[in-house]
């Protein structure tokens, strides 16, 4: 069964239960407040009998006063102490048989004659020689019966036209609910069947939860497409990037077959330029799943840090491992609130990038502004030429291949390190004279990542 007509038949019959239930509540009440209007009144006329009964002085008279006084359609019984029938009186054929069952404690009972609904009452009076005897009040409701009927007539009426409407609006509802998904469903076809990743038209101005969904399914969309670019851009670039390194091993590994057993040179050249581009494949690689691994892990651990003391203790390991000077100048207090973690791995690619490329000292300094801090970091190597520095943060973009080969290079180092700078709120800048060398700004929020500096 397709929700459109779960949701038109459950609405429909809960729609009619409700108004069924509503229905058999007014008819009740409707009968409970009829009864004791017809009990009111009958109630009224034994009072004034029992009154006029007191002042009776003759027997004789008792029976004219009892047809004085008798409802219409009905009867006046009168019972002594023994609850034996002293006079009867009627106006209605055969009611003078009919005897009612009052039971103690009730007002009144409402019986059945011949059909019709009885309703009868007592109450105490004095009769004309003073004994206390029981006044019966007995009325046929032949218009109460009518009424009632004539109620639930009306009632089946209003329940069958107000139905109309209501299987009306709840064939509109279920359309309105199902159409949203309807276009999910087509959309996620259609998508299937192109190899395409589809989207579903939400307008800006709706804000129920099937708009909410549409917008969740564009987003998911969007997200599966980048996964999906991401992916194909990876393999693309693994496989441009690993073909030299491949062809240049194949070479050589066909240099030292032929030649490398007999000339010991030949096989030294040989394994060394293996094992350098093994090496350098590695990194490649190493680094490649570190940019797709940029995109993935958002969650930043925001604590503050003293600047000055997370670059020496990045600097310290550099001096040992390298044997170069770093030179570190600022602020000792130095305060912000960042991701100590990745900003360490973020100084460690700008560090070793300007050691690759300079062979003098790399000299970092620590300014302060008025919203954040900006670590420079300067090199005195040969500087990048003004037409590459557009390109700098793309992958696999190399200013000078041979130099970038003697250094290792893959041409992913400062793209990783843009991506871990936006995931800080950070801000990469790189200005760079031919021939002087090149100065990286990185520029850190005092208070955690900003949108604006």
């Amino acid at each position: 069964m397709k929700l459109k007509t779960k949701i038109h038949l459950f609405s429909t019959l809960l729609m009619l239960v409700i108004l069924s239930l509503t229905n058999v509540g007014i008819y009740f009440l409707f009968e409970k407040m009829a009864y004791d209007t017809e009990y009111n009144q009958l109630r009224m006329q034994a009072e004034e009998l029992t009154s006029s009964l007191s002042k009776m002085t003759s027997q004789n008279d008792s029976a004219t006063v009892l047809r004085a006084y008798i409802p219409p359609n009905g009867a006046i019984r009168v019972l002594d102490s023994e609850g034996k029938e002293k006079v009867t009186v009627a106006s209605a054929e055969g009611i003078k048989s009919f005897n009612p069952v009052i039971k103690q404690g009730e007002r009144y009972s409402i019986d059945k004659f011949d059909g019709t609904p009885v309703l009868s009452l007592r109450v105490p009076g004095i009769w004309t020689n003073g004994d206390v005897v029981e006044l019966q009040m007995i009325q046929l409701l032949n218009d109460m019966e009518q009424n009632l009927n004539t109620l639930v007539l009306i009632l089946i009426g209003v329940t069958l036209v107000a139905m109309i409407p209501i299987i009306v609006s709840s064939m509109v509802l279920g359309r309105i609910v199902t159409r949203p998904i309807e276009k999910l469903m087509k959309t996620m076809a259609q998508s299937r069947n192109a190899g395409t990743y589809g989207k579903i038209v939400v307008s800006a101005n709706e804000k129920d939860e099937m708009a909410q969904m549409g917008r969740t399914f564009n987003e998911m969309m969007e997200q599966l497409e980048l996964n999906f670019k991401k992916q194909e851009q990876f393999v693309s670039n693994a496989s441009h990037e690993l073909k030299t390194p491949l062809t240049v091993i194949e070479s050589y590994a066909r240099l030292l077959s032929r030649r490398g057993f007999d000339d010991r040179s030949v096989a030294e050249e040989a394994v060394g330029a293996i094992v350098g581009e093994a090496v350098r494949m590695k990194e490649m690689i190493e680094q490649m799943l570190q940019l797709a691994k940029n995109h993935e892990q958002n969650e930043i651990d925001l604590k503050e840090i003293n600047l000055r003391a997370l670059i020496e203790k990045t600097l310290q390991p550099m001096r040992q491992a390298y044997a170069r000077e770093f030179i570190l100048e600022g602020d000792s207090h130095a305060i912000a609130v960042t991701d100590a973690g990745k900003l360490r791995q973020l100084l460690f690619i700008l560090l070793d990038n300007a050691r690759k490329y300079s062979e003098k000292e790399i000299k970092t300094v620590i300014t302060e502004s008025v919203h954040g801090f900006s670590v420079l970091i300067t090199d005195y190597g040969n500087g990048i030429p003004a037409d590459a520095l557009p390109h700098i943060f793309d992958r696999f973009y190399r200013v000078d291949e041979d130099r970038n080969r003697k250094t290792g290079g893959t041409g992913l180092g400062l793209a990783i390190a843009k991506e871990i700078a936006d995931g800080l709120g950070a801000e990469l800048k790189i200005e760079s004279i031919v021939g002087m060398g090149t100065t990286v700004d990185l520029f850190i929020p005092k208070e955690g990542p900003l949108t604006d500096f």
